[in-house]
């Protein structure tokens, strides 16, 4: 089954229902919910070259000894033909390439690029620093919410964790919209008891980036 991209994951009926659900969450609220879903949060370089230069190298050494008299003129034209070979292998097969990555570097890279978002989209520029961002990587498999500072000192993050499960479980099961759409509607709702909408308020961000 192939990977999920951005380009395929929603149909545009479904991407109509999560950018309702932001409208209807934010008339309740003067805050700002911005849904955001990447191919992926970082591209990895290291894990195809690493990876790569390692089959490689494998592969050469056995093949130079069976076959080539442990020449290292053998050697070499069979180590770069592998190189090139398992580094396209690794950069166009996602499960592979996933294995090769320290899960630690998969959680630092979302994070980052969750904070980076959160400033590209200017939700630290909303009135009244009440912006959420819920980033879905999906190469990662990884979903982040990242609170401005107005909301996170009122919320827990033990909420935060709660809604980030519900979403996993969601694309997990092959419903992500109907899981996002609820994680909005919480999201709504939580800002709605400290932030209840204004008579000026206006729709300042996206309700839904698919990038």
């Amino acid at each position: 089954m192939p990977e999920p991209t951005t380009k395929t994951i929603l149909t545009a009926e479904e991407k109509q229902r999560i950018e309702q659900a932001v409208a209807e969450a934010e008339l309740r609220t003067s805050g700002e919910l911005v849904p955001l879903i990447v191919d992926h949060s970082y591209d990895y370089p290291r894990a195809e070259l690493v990876g790569a230069g390692c089959a490689a190298l494998a592969g050469g050494l056995t093949l130079s000894w069976a076959f080539g008299d442990e020449s290292i003129w053998f050697f070499l034209p069979i180590y770069a033909v592998l190189f090139a070979l398992f580094f396209f292998l690794i950069r166009f097969t996602p499960g592979l390439k996933r294995r090769l990555i320290h899960p630690a570097e998969i959680e630092a890279e979302v994070e980052e690029k969750a904070l980076v978002s959160f400033l590209e989209h200017g939700l630290h520029e909303t009135r009244d620093r009440t912006g959420i961002l819920i980033l879905i990587s999906l190469f990662e498999r990884r979903v982040r919410i990242l609170a401005d500072r107005g909301i996170s000192e009122k919320v827990p993050q033990q909420k935060w964790d709660t809604i980030v499960a519900d979403i996993v479980q969601g694309i997990k099961q092959q419903r992500l919209c109907d899981a996002l759409c609820a994680a909005i509607s919480e999201c709504g709702e939580l800002l709605a008891e400290s932030f209840p909408p204004r008579a000026d308020d206006t729709d300042e961000l996206p309700n839904l980036i698919t990038d």
